[in-house]
C-alpha cells in the first residue's frame, strides 16, 4: 500500500527532523506548468556507500527505469502513440519554438511525460493541447509523423475521457481507459473471476494481478499474461538482465534469493512465485539498499485487481530511523489497543520491517510523482504470517519542504484561521505530519484482520480509499497517545494538535485546489481524506467539535475540541475495519458515496479562487539524479551522482534509452 502526499508540506525550519540540511545553493524546484511543479531530489548518504553497494543500486536502477513503457501502455493503449509523435516533434529541427502556439504543445507535452500518458496523473481525466488541432497537425507533418486518427485521439473529449472511470452507473470496465481490459465487460471479469478465486483459500493467489483479460472472437474469456514470451515481454527481458546483473552484487544471500525469484516470477507469470518473491524479499532486514519492482498496486483498476507497473530503489536513513524502529518493536501494544472490535485485531503482529529511507531512483508509477511512504505486500495472509516493510521516504519529504521554502506564498497562510493555528503547524506541523505518515505505513496498514472466508476482493471499487482511510485513522488516533511520548517519538503531548489542524482543514478544503470546478472527487487518497474529514465534521456538529467559520468573505474550519476529535476518529476507525473484515460492501459504498465523492461547488469556487491568488501549484513530481559509472580500464570503479535540472531533457533520454514498446 502506498502512502500519497497530500497537501503541500509544512516546513519549520531549515534542517529535517532527521537532519537533513538543506542546501542554500541547491535549485529544488526545476520547472512549472499547468498544475504542476517538478523538482529535483538529493540522495544524502551515497557517499558512504561501498563500491559494491553503489553497483547493487545502479542496476537495480536500470531495471526500474526499463519498465517505464510498461505503465504507458497500461494506462492507456494510445499512450505510446501520443508519446512517440510528440518525441518526433521535440526533436525536430526547424520548428519556430518561441511562438505562442508552439508554447501551448510545449505545456502538453509536459503534461504527457509529467502523467504517463493523456490522462491527469491525479485527477484521471483527460486533458487537451493549449494549441489548435490544425497546428498540432502542422507539427506532425515537420516531424514527419504519419498516424491517422491520431489526432482524434488527442482532441476528441470522446475518446478515453477517464483513466479509470469513476461513473456511479454504466459499465466502469467498458468506460475506462486503462488497458487492462478488452472486449468484455465488468459482468464477463466479475464472472470470470469468480470461477477460479476460492474465498476461503487462506492464502489466496492474487488472481489477475499480471494480466489482461480480453474476450476473443470466439466469445471466451481469456487473461493473457504479462510476462517473457508474453504481453511486455521485450521490457521484462530488460529487466531482468539488470536484474540478474544485480543479483552478482547484492549485499546478502537473502536479496539474492529474492532477486533469483522474482527474475523466474517474471519468466512464468507464476503468481504462487510473486507470493514467494515478497516472502523472501520481506525477510531482508539487514541490507542497506532495497528496491521494489513490479505489478503492485491495483488502484488504477476500476476493479481493484490487476495492478500497475512500478520500479523504486532506495537507501537506508539509519539515524531517521531510529523512530520507525521503536514502532515496529512495539506493534504489538498499538494492535492490542486499537479502537476496533476484538475479533478483528491480530492476535500476534509479525515481522514488521519499519525504516526511514531515501529514494536513489523512481520509476513507473512512482515517476514522476512518487509517495512519500511505503507499506508492501500487500497479500493479507503474507503480512499476517511473515509480516510486512513499511518505509517512510525521507528525501522526497525534505525536498517538498525545501522547494516550498522557495516560494513566496504559502497554503498555511491562506488557510489557516489565525496566527495561533499557524504558529502550532510551523512549530510541529513537519514533525507530527512525518509521525502520521510512520504510522500509517509502519502499523496501519499492517493492522487488522478479515473474518475466516471474507475475500480481499471484498470492497471491490472502493477497497483501496477505504484501506487508505483505515491506515490514516489508526495513524491519527495514535499521533494523539501518551504512548507516543512515552515512547520518546513525540517530542510534546500537544505537538499532535499540528496534524489535526492540517488535517481537517486539507481533508474539507485545501486538496481541492487538486480538482476541476464542477468535477467530482476521484482520486483515492483524497477520497479517504475527504470521508474522514466530512465524517468528523457532521458527527462532532452537536458539540462543535469542527467549526466553519467564515470571515471577510473567507471559510475557515477551526478544530474546538481535539479529544473529541480523536474520539471521533477513534469511532470511525471501528466502523471502517468492520466493514473490511465483515466484506460488508453495501457500507463501504454508503460511507464512499455520502461524504467522500461530492464536493460543495461554493466552497469549491472559493478554494479555487483563494489558491490561484498563491501562485502555487498544487502537484508535483521529480526528475531522477543520474547515476554515472566512473570507468578506468573497462571496470567501474565508482558510480557518481549527477543532478539534472532539465525535466524535458530526462524524459527525451528515458525514451531512447528505455524505450521498449
Amino acid at each position: 500500500m502506498i502512502f500519497l502526499i497530500g497537501a503541500a508540506a509544512l516546513c519549520s525550519g531549515c534542517e529535517s527532523p532527521s537532519g537533513e540540511a538543506r542546501s542554500q545553493d541547491f535549485k529544488y524546484t526545476i520547472d512549472t506548468f499547468a498544475d504542476l511543479k517538478v523538482m529535483r531530489y538529493r540522495i544524502p548518504g551515497w557517499e558512504d556507500l561501498t563500491l559494491r553497494q553503489k553497483e547493487y543500486a545502479y542496476h537495480l536502477s536500470e531495471a526500474a527505469k526499463y519498465g517505464r513503457d510498461i505503465l504507458w501502455d497500461q494506462n492507456c493503449r494510445d499512450n505510446l502513440r501520443v508519446r512517440h509523435a510528440v518525441e518526433a516533434i521535440l526533436e525536430t529541427e526547424g520548428i519556430d519554438t518561441a511562438c505562442a502556439q508552439y508554447q501551448g504543445f510545449l505545456v502538453y507535452a509536459k503534461r504527457l511525460f509529467f502523467s504517463n500518458g493523456i490522462h491527469h496523473h491525479y485527477a484521471e481525466d483527460k486533458f487537451f493541447p493549449e494549441c489548435p488541432r490544425e497546428y498540432f497537425a502542422s507539427l506532425l507533418e515537420k516531424a514527419g509523423v504519419q498516424d491517422e486518427g491520431l489526432l482524434e485521439v488527442i482532441y476528441n473529449p470522446e475518446i478515453w475521457p477517464q483513466r479509470r472511470s469513476t461513473q456511479t452507473s454504466g459499465d466502469i470496465v467498458k468506460l475506462s481507459a486503462v488497458n487492462y481490459y478488452e472486449g468484455v465487460t465488468r459482468e464477463d471479469v466479475e464472472k470470470y473471476y469468480a470461477g477460479i478465486v476460492d474465498p476461503k483459500d487462506p492464502r489466496p493467489i492474487s488472481y489477475g494481478l499480471n494480466t489482461k483479460v480480453v474476450k476473443g472472437k470466439d466469445g471466451v474469456v481469456r487473461e493473457l499474461p504479462w510476462k517473457i514470451g508474453g504481453i511486455y515481454s521485450p521490457a521484462i527481458e530488460k529487466i531482468c538482465s539488470e536484474l540478474e546483473k544485480a543479483r552478482e552484487v547484492a549485499e546478502n544471500d537473502i536479496q539474492k534469493r529474492a532477486l533469483g525469484l522474482l527474475v523466474e516470477y517474471y519468466h512464468t507469470g507464476d503468481l504462487r512465485k510473486w507470493d514467494e518473491f515478497n516472502i523472501e524479499w520481506v525477510k531482508d532486514t539487514i541490507g542497506t539498499v532495497d528496491f521494489i519492482n513490479g505489478f503492485i498496486e491495483d488502484y488504477n483498476d476500476p476493479l481493484g485487481r490487476k495492478a500497475s507497473w512500478e520500479g523504486y530503489v532506495n537507501i537506508k536513513d539509519f539515524e531517521a530511523s531510529r523512530r520507525t524502529e521503536i514502532l515496529s518493536a512495539n506493534a504489538q501494544w498499538f494492535e492490542d489497543h486499537s479502537p476496533v472490535d476484538p475479533r478483528f485485531r491480530k492476535k500476534t503482529v509479525k515481522g514488521i520491517s519499519a525504516k526511514v529511507i531515501n529514494a536513489v531512483c523512481l520509476s513507473g508509477d512512482s515517476y514522476p510523482s512518487t509517495p512519500i511512504g511505503i507499506n508492501l505486500p500487500n497479500a493479507d495472509w503474507i503480512r499476517k504470517e511473515h509480516g510486512s516493510k513499511s518505509v517512510t521516504i525521507a528525501n522526497i519529504t525534505h525536498t517538498y519542504d525545501y522547494s516550498a521554502q522557495e516560494m513566496p506564498t504559502s497554503t498555511l497562510a491562506e488557510f489557516a484561521y489565525d496566527q495561533k493555528e499557524i504558529d502550532l503547524a510551523k512549530k510541529w506541523g513537519t514533525l507530527a505530519d512525518e509521525i502520521h505518515t510512520d504510522l500509517h505505513e509502519c502499523l496501519g496498514h499492517g493492522s487488522g484482520q478479515l473474518l475466516p472466508g471474507v475475500s480481499t476482493t471484498a470492497m471491490g471499487e472502493y477497497a483501496s480509499a477505504l484501506e487508505e482511510a483505515r491506515a490514516d485513522l489508526f495513524g491519527l488516533y495514535y499521533t494523539a497517545d501518551p504512548k507516543m511520548v512515552e515512547l520518546g517519538i513525540m517530542p510534546d503531548p500537544n505537538a499532535y494538535k499540528a496534524e489535526y489542524a492540517n488535517y481537517i482543514r486539507n481533508g474539507l478544503m485545501v486538496q481541492f485546489t487538486r480538482v476541476e470546478p464542477g468535477r467530482p472527487n476521484t482520486e483515492a487518497h483524497m477520497q479517504n481524506r475527504k470521508l474522514i474529514a466530512e465524517w468528523c465534521y457532521e458527527k462532532g456538529a452537536a458539540d462543535r467539535v469542527i467549526e466553519k467559520k467564515v470571515r471577510d468573505g473567507k471559510t475557515f474550519f477551526v478544530v474546538n475540541d481535539y479529544e473529541k476529535l480523536r474520539g471521533l476518529f477513534a469511532q470511525m476507525l471501528g466502523e471502517i475495519q468492520r466493514i473490511k473484515s465483515e466484506g460488508d460492501y453495501e457500507a463501504g459504498k454508503q460511507l464512499i458515496e455520502t461524504y467522500a465523492v461530492h464536493i460543495d461547488p461554493e466552497l469549491h469556487k472559493e478554494v479555487l479562487e483563494r489558491y490561484k491568488a498563491l501562485g502555487l501549484k498544487p502537484y508535483g513530481g521529480f526528475v531522477n539524479p543520474e547515476i554515472v559509472p566512473v570507468m578506468k580500464d573497462g571496470a567501474a570503479v565508482d558510480y557518481e551522482v549527477v543532478y539534472t535540472d532539465d525535466y524535458l531533457g530526462q524524459m527525451l533520454q528515458y525514451g531512447k534509452k528505455y524505450g521498449t514498446l
